[in-house]
């Protein structure tokens, strides 16, 4: 933990490179929705984190290709076995950057019937995307990736893959206890597995800033009444979980630690009060 750091990020000031990156994550989504098998908890259908942003990883159909957002480079790319095709990145809508998808992978013989629908293809411009932003939101999403590893490493049961959900432009990874929830169906994995969500989000309606998450399902009622470390909170309003704001885990001493703390603990209370059969 003590080789990751975690960049100042200002909240008004990164606004419209998030917003541009969300929109751009979102159409690699869509092209995983429709060329990638269902797998639970619609896993199929979320990014991973790569060593310059945000990748598909490979989608295998009669031509595998992968597609990354690069976040230092400021670039979209196609990759296929031998070749790369590449587009700058400079806050064109999400209209635009969809078109090139599009051709770019139709282009290389990727079947046009996976080509996704236009529901996400919006044509706002983003003149106030900066690339030296775009970066910063690189470094922290790393630093947030690292520590969510190490946090990985020692748990036992099954957990999902770090994952970057497009919808809702966030980073998390889900712990999987292993009871199933009382009264649902075992075949519906959406409401029978208990879970606890470790995540951080660059910001939205609920909370305007970068911030960390951890919420449960289902939550048991001793989950709220856990003492957590300093600066930490428990939101209800909006969705129930415990909130950390990056700005506050920036200023401290060693943010690594206490960020390590904040899940370690809840991690601990999960143990206690969600992995049990009842």
């Amino acid at each position: 933990m003590t080789n990751i750091s975690f960049p100042e990020l200002d909240p008004e000031a990164i606004r419209a490179t998030r917003d541009a990156l969300h929109a751009y994550a979102r159409l690699l989504g869509d092209w995983l929705k429709t060329a990638r098998a269902k797998r639970k908890h619609w896993w199929h259908a979320s990014l991973r984190p790569s060593l310059n942003g945000m990748t598909t990883g490979v989608v295998r159909t009669a031509v595998d290709f992968e597609l990354e957002l690069d976040l230092i480079a400021s670039q979209l790319r196609v990759r296929t076995r031998g070749n790369e095709f590449v587009e700058e990145i400079n806050g064109q809508s999400a209209a635009r950057a969809a078109s090139w998808l599009d051709e770019t992978l139709v282009g290389i013989g990727v079947d046009p019937s996976l080509t996704p629908g236009d529901k996400v293809r919006g044509d706002a411009i983003f003149a106030d995307y900066s690339a030296g932003r775009a970066s910063s939101l690189q470094r922290a999403l790393a630093s947030v990736t690292a520590g969510l590893e190490n946090l990985r490493a020692g748990i036992r049961e099954e957990t999902s893959p770090i994952q970057i959900w497009p919808h809702h432009f966030d980073l998390s990874m889900i712990w999987l206890p292993g009871p199933k929830v009382p009264d649902q169906d075992p075949v519906d994995e959406e409401y029978a597995d208990k879970q606890m969500n470790f995540g951080f989000a660059f910001g939205d309606e609920s909370i305007p800033e970068p911030y960390f998450y951890v919420t449960a399902y289902p939550l048991p009622d001793a989950l709220p009444e856990v003492a957590l470390p300093e600066g930490s909170i428990w939101k209800s309003d909006g969705f129930s979980g415990a909130v950390l704001l990056y700005r506050d885990l920036v200023a401290m001493n060693d943010p690594a630690a206490c960020l390590q703390d904040l899940w370690s603990t809840l991690l601990a209370a999960g143990q206690t009060h969600l992995a049990i059969n009842e």
